[in-house]
């Protein structure tokens, strides 16, 4: 009878320890693999996966005895000086809701901001997030279908969802698919093509994964995910032949671009040729410009603090909004300035904005450490998805950082993939 306990509590112990864990991390897995399928689906559901992705990493790692473990890692992750720059600009951005015209409004947005970053931060604690390359594969058959769904429905003017009755029958909602499609591809395209015994069929794959993703681009209305593939293609071409010279090069940009951002609309009006301004579409072109006016206004009036986090839904009821020339006002009421610097520095001032530079800069310190074929691919993502947040829309949005947050995380998986944590 002894025995047999002793069976039983060595059984209890293997699966506490193995595959309890495996299944667990599996779920876990399988919810970040579905994020562009349900980005299709619903266009804000980002936050949700990486959300739901959570629980069962974290209790994999519980489950395998390693709980301890987590605060240790995720100590060690806020303690580098870039998760302390990220805090820094947390706190500031909380502390600017005390000028806020509509604090609760304010503070919703931040906790819009937060979540996504503590989820990811979760899931990267838990140390249980090492797929086996079968994931990789299984996110870039993932990312093809949720664009081919999305050329389908573009192409028959949805009338996919107007028979089953569900979302909205604008062709606009593509564009966050889009967008995430391209940041997931960035690392699983990298990942396969780097497998350490990478079958031909496997950059087959990568091939048409990057293939889908740019017909995608070119057939939603989204001129930012155009510009973030176009960007991101080049940037990781240059980066592969002149790793060093490339990351120069977009840390000059990036510091050049944060530090314009207030006189963006001035700029665009007075250097961007009237060819290239025709070619865009209404809202990309002139207007978008105006708008970058009349957010850059409220910079001039609020250069250092700022008007307040969260504020830029509805800054045409913002005191500042008198400060701003009268025929500018109006354009305040748009919802945010489409363009994600000049809302950090419009929000939270130069000392934000500031903040937020520099988080940029110690990135693409960390980045300088890496070989040059681990580089081009985070490189190109850093720029690709810092070109989309030039001409983008709201910077605090959840599904936006939940899909920068997904994509870091999958280059961390595609770099230890060799490693097999179930």
């Amino acid at each position: 009878m002894s025995q047999t306990r002793s069976v039983d509590h060595r059984e209890a112990a293997k699966n506490r320890g193995g595959l309890l864990p495996q299944r667990l991390t599996g779920i876990g897995v399988a919810l970040m693999v579905l994020m562009p399928l349900t980005m299709w689906l619903a266009n804000r559901s980002a936050p949700l996966m990486l959300g739901a992705a959570v629980i069962p990493f974290v209790a994999a790692a519980i489950a395998a005895g390693e709980g301890g473990d987590i605060t240790g890692r995720l100590r060690s992750l806020l303690a580098t000086p870039l998760g302390g720059t990220i805090v820094v600009f947390l706190a500031w951005a909380l502390v600017s809701i005390l000028w806020s015209h509509k604090p609760p409004a304010s503070l919703r947005a931040w906790g819009e901001l937060v979540l996504p970053i503590v989820f990811a931060l979760a899931i990267a604690a838990s140390g249980r997030f090492r797929p086996q390359p079968v994931w990789l594969r299984a996110l870039a058959l993932a990312i093809i279908l949720a664009c081919l769904l999305a050329i389908v429905e573009l192409a028959s003017g949805l009338s996919q969802r107007a028979a089953l009755g569900v979302g909205k029958l604008m062709s606009f909602v593509f564009n966050r698919p889009a967008i995430t499609a391209l940041l997931l591809a960035v690392p699983a395209i990298h990942g396969l093509w780097n497998l350490p015994e990478a079958r031909r069929s496997d950059r087959a794959l990568a091939v048409v994964l990057a293939l889908a993703v740019a017909a995608l681009a070119l057939r939603s209305e989204s001129a930012s995910a155009r510009l973030g593939v176009a960007v991101c293609a080049i940037c990781w071409l240059l980066a592969a032949f002149r790793p060093r010279l490339m990351l120069a090069a977009v840390a000059c940009a990036f510091v050049l671009t944060m530090a314009m951002a207030p006189v963006l609309g001035v700029a665009a009006k007075n250097w961007m040729p009237s060819l290239i301004l025709n070619r865009f579409a209404v809202m990309t072109g002139q207007a978008r410009i105006d708008i970058w006016q009349s957010f850059g206004e409220v910079v001039r009036a609020r250069p250092i603090a700022g008007a307040g986090f969260g504020t830029s839904a509805s800054m045409d009821q913002h005191p500042v909004a008198a400060e701003v020339a009268p025929e500018r006002r109006t354009l305040l009421g748009v919802g945010h300035p489409h363009d994600m610097p000049l809302q950090a520095w419009a929000e939270t001032g130069g000392l934000g904005a500031g903040i937020l530079a520099l988080a940029g800069l110690l990135l693409l310190a960390r980045l300088r450490r890496l070989p040059g074929r681990e580089l081009a691919p985070r490189l190109a993502f850093f720029a690709g998805a810092f070109a989309i947040s030039v001409v983008g829309h709201g910077a605090w949005q959840g599904w936006w950082i939940a899909v920068l947050g997904a994509g870091i995380l999958w280059f961390g998986a595609a770099a230890g993939q060799g490693e097999d944590h179930g």
